[in-house]
C-alpha cells in the first residue's frame, strides 16, 4: 500500500509539472501573439477607435475647424429634418441600393457561371472580365465620361448606327443615375471572383446526383448551385449593399453631383459639408446617421439569412 502511495504521489507531482510547463507554454504563445498583434491593434486604436468617439463628440457641436467646437446638443440631428438636401441625398442613395445592387450581383453571378467552363484560353477571359474591378475608380469615371459623352460619346454613336438616338446619360436627371450603375455592373469583377470560387466549393457529386435523378441544366441550377451557393451570395449582398450606401468617387469626378442633385448621394453630401462648409460638427452626426442605417440593415440581413441562406454544415460541425 505504501509502495501505491508513494506511487500515486509520483504520478500527481508529474502532471502538476505538466500543468506548469504547459502554463509556460500557453503564457509565451499567447504573448508572442500579443506582439504580432500589437502594430495593428495600436492602429486600429489611433486611426480606428479615437477618430469614430471623436466624431460622435463632434456630432453634438458646432465645430468649422478654425474655432473650439460648441457643444450644442442634438440640435445637429434635428437640422437632418429639416433639410431637404439630407433627404435628397438619402433618396437618391436608398435608390442605388435597391436599384443599383441587383444588377452588379445578377451580372457577376452570370460571368461566374459563365468563366466555371473548360474552355480553352480560360484565364485570359478571366483576366479580360476581372480587370475593370482593379482599374482605379477615378480612372475608370474619366474614363466613362468618354463613353458617355453625350455628343462625342462612342456609346451614343453606336446607338446612333442602329437608329437609336442615345440620351444625355450624365447629363440628364432621369439617366443620371442609371448611368453610374452601369459603371459599377462594368467593375463587378471582384465580386465574379468571389462567385467563381463559391462555385468551385461545390461538390461535384451533387451534380452527378442530380444527373442521376434526371436533372437538365437548369434544374441542376435550380436545386444545386444556388442552394449551395447561397452563403457566397449572403456575403456578397452584404458587402455590396454597404458600399451602395457609401458611393462617391463616381458622383464626384463624373456629374459633381448633378445634374440638379441627382447624383447627390450621401456620402458626397457628407463631404461637402465637412470640405466645402467646414461644417464639421454636421457633417459627424451625418456620418453617424449613415453608421445605424448600414447597421440596421446589415442587422435585418443576418435576421433573415436563416430563412433563405443555405449552409452544409451547422454550427457544431454536424453534417
Amino acid at each position: 500500500m505504501h509502495g501505491r502511495n508513494g506511487q500515486k504521489k509520483l504520478w500527481e507531482v508529474i502532471g502538476v509539472q505538466q500543468k506548469q510547463r504547459m502554463s509556460r507554454m500557453r503564457r509565451g504563445e499567447i504573448l508572442a501573439a500579443l506582439g504580432f498583434a500589437l502594430p495593428s491593434l495600436i492602429g486600429v486604436i489611433v486611426f480606428m477607435i479615437i477618430p469614430a468617439i471623436n466624431s460622435l463628440y463632434l456630432s453634438f457641436t458646432q465645430y468649422n475647424v478654425l474655432q473650439p467646437p460648441t457643444f450644442i446638443g442634438v440640435e445637429n440631428y434635428r437640422a437632418m429634418a429639416r433639410d431637404p438636401l439630407f433627404w435628397k441625398s438619402l433618396s437618391n442613395t436608398l435608390y442605388m441600393v435597391v436599384v443599383g445592387v441587383p444588377p452588379q450581383l445578377v451580372t457577376a453571378l452570370i460571368i461566374a457561371l459563365l468563366l466555371n467552363v473548360d474552355v480553352k484560353g480560360l484565364a485570359f477571359y478571366r483576366a479580360v472580365y476581372f480587370l475593370p474591378s482593379i482599374v482605379p475608380t477615378v480612372a475608370a469615371s474619366v474614363l466613362w465620361m468618354w463613353i458617355l459623352n453625350p455628343r462625342l460619346g462612342i456609346l451614343n454613336a453606336a446607338l446612333d448606327k442602329i437608329g437609336i438616338v442615345g440620351p444625355g446619360w450624365l447629363t440628364s436627371t432621369t439617366w443620371s443615375k442609371p448611368s453610374i450603375i452601369l459603371m459599377l455592373v462594368w467593375a463587378c469583377g471582384q465580386t465574379m471572383i468571389i462567385y467563381l470560387a463559391g462555385l468551385k466549393g461545390i461538390p461535384e457529386h451533387l451534380y452527378e446526383a442530380a444527373l442521376i435523378d434526371g436533372a437538365n441544366k437548369w434544374a441542376s441550377f435550380r436545386y444545386v448551385t444556388l442552394p449551395m451557393l447561397t452563403p457566397t451570395i449572403f456575403f456578397t449582398m452584404v458587402t455590396a449593399l454597404i458600399g451602395a450606401f457609401q458611393i462617391f468617387t463616381q458622383a464626384f469626378i463624373t456629374t459633381g453631383g448633378g445634374p440638379v442633385n441627382s447624383t447627390l448621394f450621401y456620402v458626397y453630401y457628407l463631404f461637402n459639408n465637412a470640405f466645402s462648409f467646414f461644417k464639421m460638427g454636421y457633417a459627424s452626426a451625418l456620418a453617424w446617421v449613415l453608421f445605424g442605417i448600414i447597421f440596421v440593415v446589415t442587422i435585418i440581413q443576418f435576421g433573415l439569412r436563416k430563412r433563405w441562406v443555405y449552409y452544409e454544415y451547422d454550427s457544431e460541425g454536424d453534417a
